[in-house]
């Protein structure tokens, strides 16, 4: 797993966080919610395939 991923995730965290805090105060909790949950889908399509590979690796473990 590389370092990489770690500060993306951040990043989209740290943007959401802000951009759900702005849209919050303007009044629009709608936009917000959905803006949040986008970024979760997005952060979660990221990594899916890191955790698929661990529980291959399980599986791999102790089939042997």
């Amino acid at each position: 797993m590389s370092v990489t991923i770690i500060f993306k995730i951040a990043a989209v965290g740290i943007l959401v966080s802000i951009l759900s805090q702005v849209l919050k105060h303007s009044g629009r909790d709608e936009q917000a919610f959905l803006a949040s949950l986008a970024g979760l889908i997005l952060v979660l399509f990221w990594i899916v395939p890191y955790i698929y590979e661990l529980f291959e690796t399980i599986q791999k473990l102790f089939l042997i």
